[in-house]
């Protein structure tokens, strides 16, 4: 019997060749998305959670506000983990991280700036299950000034010598041991990182100080730990440790503090959440959100039905072809279960056909789509549970687009159809236009939504940050020239391509940020501090990057006291207070050990964005120093090549076998928003395929709706009617769904997209031409699609059609 169903379907496949052709296709790349989307949604869900300890693995963080400002860290003190371990029971180890910097790492003739580089202790290698490969596994870490490598960092440096042992430059230190080579860490990871560096090696790891809260801190909790119990115990532990500082550091009493409104929060957070469920400041590396999971899960699930859609209306409209196929089966003694089979059976061997397709063009597309989501992905052929998956998705799409037209064509009374009663055509399908509606609704919202991301990334671009970020050129790492930072500038200065140039280490991106307490006179007390970020910058530096004094003046060389002078921005000057704040003092500690010291206010600069657009303006304070990480420079050229070769040649002549690096400022802003212009292709190009897959439903059932009025077309024709109101006749009602489907559409697209926006301190506004572009557009390409068979039938000679008559 069931080699009868397969015959039968093989010829009905053969025997409908466009039909089988518009079915397959669009299943394929339906599925095709499917599967790329599932292979996202997954590798988002699995990160750090293929080790041991991950069920049990914790973040430590701080949150907090200081008198209107406030923070959320990914940080606490270098003693906390310990004094976690220490007095509860429930914590079994600790270990920390802590960023600082990109140090150049030389061996031999191979020097590299490490991008990927952090302090850590040797307890992280456990708690994360990093496999020493090369070296001791126990004491990899345990003594000051020693490396581990990955697998490709050791290749990269060493090439295929043994890199355990081996001695390397780290900046300015020759002295620093390579003692261990890990297994590369998955990408499914919340950090990445090729080098590690004994965390022993630095000072400010051993100073035992709560609130220098600089280092990623992770603790393993035994299985049965009490969550709720133990954060019961936080406060008090706060007070204990945290309430002597305060009261040395900030001269106030922790109660005041705490009655004044300023508050500190300790939590712990699960590893396995920071990926898709963090945002704090001073995470190891950007992370994603939960909500693209859910995002891409409901277009895989769209695009899915669209093409399962497809099928069923193609199948409903085209019942009429197959009612003498059944009343025939039926009279010859054919069960309706014997049918429901039969049309159940074409449906699985198409289904079956459509992911074997799919699987190519998604193997096919698969380059391109890593490329897109900045992503490693694979498809897993030889994974059981992938072949189960496959295999299950066969029969669910075969089953989920064929029940309806299986039971629908078995059910039909051999009596009526045989006499030839049987309606047909699109009117007679009220669940076709409904699935129609459900296609066009989809795909209107996709599209909506990849305006709206395309509107706010042009808004971003298009926006007036404060600064001027155009033909800003910078050297990057610049204090390799030593001795020569001076020099190198004043020989930079004297080009006529460059109009000024400045020292810093700060630029008005997110990374470069250095947070700190101020307070109004040199007294702190528990009202008059406030959270700023402060920047160290030299005499220049306001004018290179365009910004703009709102009172006072820039730092002078005219004036000796600009050495302990300070530059604010209105944020800072709208915290602190002040209605005249030229020549006011404000104190900021200068020491762990409490030590202050004053500044004097020369200016305050109109505020400007140094963090993305998702995030308000904060309070910014700027200092002059001697800071020579960057060297930037405002230039004023068409011929960038020719310029880049002259500041080469003055960078070798100053800093001779130094590596040279440049970056432009508009290069390092744009990939702030990397993930909303990945967001955005994404969502265009799903939104594009939607549409493709709607549109070959849409052809299918045109053609199926021309075919089967060819004859009244041919009577109109022949009473007088032009092409013109032919078309109209044969398009109109594709024409009222797609207006029924924008306007279920759009205010759930506006709704969700608003949220979206709602994420960005500074956004544009969904305007109407958005809607008006989204409602053209569908109603273009719906009718272009109709059209086509439109024409074809209306164009048609009557007589060919009228001759049976």
């Amino acid at each position: 019997m069931i080699k009868n169903y397969l015959k039968v379907a093989v010829r009905n496949l053969f025997r409908n060749k466009f039909y089988s052709m518009l079915n397959i296709t669009g299943l394929a790349i339906g599925i095709a998305c499917c599967t790329l989307i599932v292979l996202f949604v997954t590798d988002e869900l699995s990160y750090d959670r293929y080790y041991e300890n991950s069920p049990n693995t914790y973040r430590l963080t701080m949150a907090g506000a200081l008198n209107g400002s406030s923070f959320d860290l990914a940080v606490v003190g270098d003693v906390v983990g310990q004094t976690l371990v220490n007095d509860f029971p429930e914590v079994i180890k600790s270990g920390r991280f802590r960023q600082f910097g990109s140090p150049f790492i030389r061996s031999g003739e191979n020097i590299f700036k490490e991008e990927k580089f952090v302090w850590a202790d040797h307890s992280i290698l456990d708690i994360f299950g990093i496999k020493i490969i090369q070296g001791d596994p126990e004491t990899a870490l345990v003594n000051p000034k020693s490396l581990v490598m990955s697998q490709t960092a050791a290749k990269k440096y060493f090439g295929n010598q043994n890199p355990v042992g081996q001695i390397v430059e780290f900046g300015s230190a020759k002295d620093y041991r390579v003692t261990g080579i890990y297994a590369d860490i998955p990408d499914n990871t919340h950090f990445d990182f090729d080098v590690l560096g004994s965390l022993i090696t630095r000072e400010d790891a051993r100073q035992g100080i709560w609130l220098s809260m600089n280092f990623q801190t992770y603790v393993v909790l035994t299985p049965d730990a009490d969550l709720e119990k133990m954060a019961e115990q936080f406060p008090a532990m706060l007070q204990k440790y945290i309430g002597p500082e305060v009261e040395r550091f900030m001269n106030v009493k922790w109660d005041d503090l705490e009655q004044n409104g300023t508050s500190l929060a300790f939590g712990m957070q699960p590893v396995v959440d920071i990926h898709l469920h963090s945002d704090l400041q001073a995470e190891l590396d950007t992370n994603s959100d939960i909500s693209n999971v859910y995002i891409f899960s409901a277009i895989a699930f769209f695009i899915l039905l669209i093409a399962c859609i497809n099928f069923m209306n193609l199948a409903t409209a085209r019942s009429a072809h197959r009612a003498k196929e059944v009343g025939v089966r039926k009279v010859l003694g054919s069960v309706k279960k014997q049918l429901v089979n039969q049309f159940l059976a074409e449906s699985i061997l198409i289904s079956l056909i459509s992911f074997v397709l799919a699987i190519a063009m998604a193997y096919i597309a698969l380059p391109y789509y890593n490329d897109l989501a900045n992503k490693n992905l694979s498809i897993p052929f030889t994974d059981p549970i992938f072949l189960a998956a496959v295999f299950s998705g066969i029969l669910t799409v075969g089953l989920l687009a064929g029940s309806y037209p299986a039971f629908f064509l078995s059910a039909f009374k051999p009596v009526t159809v045989l006499k030839g009663s049987l309606s047909n055509g699109m009117k007679s399908g009220r669940l076709r236009s409904v699935l129609v509606v459900i296609q066009f609704c989809t795909s209107i919202f996709l599209v909506i939504g990849t305006l709206v991301i395309v509107d706010q990334l042009k808004y971003i671009q298009n926006k007036n940050l404060g600064f001027d970020r155009d033909q800003v050129l910078i050297i990057n790492d610049a204090n390799l020239a030593g001795a020569n930072t001076a020099a190198l500038k004043t020989q930079i200065e004297s080009l006529s391509e460059v109009k000024s140039a400045s020292y810093s280490s700060y630029l008005p991106t997110p990374s470069n940020n250095n947070v700190t307490v101020f307070f109004d006179g040199i007294v702190p007390t528990q009202d008059n501090q406030v959270l700023v970020s402060s920047w160290v910058v030299d005499y220049e530096y306001i004018e290179t990057l365009g910004m703009e004094i709102a009172q006072g003046r820039n730092f002078s060389r005219d004036f000796a006291t600009d050495s302990l002078g300070v530059i604010i921005n209105e944020a800072a000057l709208k915290q602190l207070g002040y209605d005249d704040p030229l020549g006011k003092t404000v104190g900021t500690y200068v020491s762990n050990q409490g030590d202050i010291q004053g500044f004097k206010i020369v200016g305050v600069v109109k505020d400007f964005h140094y963090q993305t657009l998702k995030e308000k303006i904060g309070p910014l304070v700027m200092q002059l120093g001697n800071s020579t990480g960057l060297l930037n420079m405002k230039v004023n050229t068409k011929n960038y090549q020719a310029l880049l070769n002259k500041l080469e040649a003055s960078w070798s002549e100053l800093a001779p076998n130094q590596p040279f690096e440049t970056s432009f400022l508009d290069d390092r802003f744009g990939r702030m928003y990397d993930a909303e212009q990945r967001r955005g292709k994404i969502f265009g190009v799903f939104a594009t395929l939607t549409i493709i897959v709607a549109c070959l439903g849409l052809f299918g059932l045109a053609a199926y709706t021309a075919e089967n009025r060819i004859k009244e077309v041919g009577i109109r024709k022949v009473l007088g009617a032009n092409v013109g109101q032919l078309v109209y006749l044969l398009s109109r009602d594709i024409g009222r769904l797609v207006i029924i489907a924008f306007v279920l559409s759009a205010p759930l697209a506006w709704y969700f997209m608003n949220n979206w926006l709602a994420g960005f301190e500074y956004r544009t506004s969904i305007g109407w031409t958005i809607f008006a572009l989204t409602a053209g557009g569908s109603m273009l390409i719906a009718l272009i699609t109709m059209s086509y068979q439109s024409l074809k039938a209306a164009t048609s000679n009557p007589v060919k059609s009228l001759r049976t008559e």
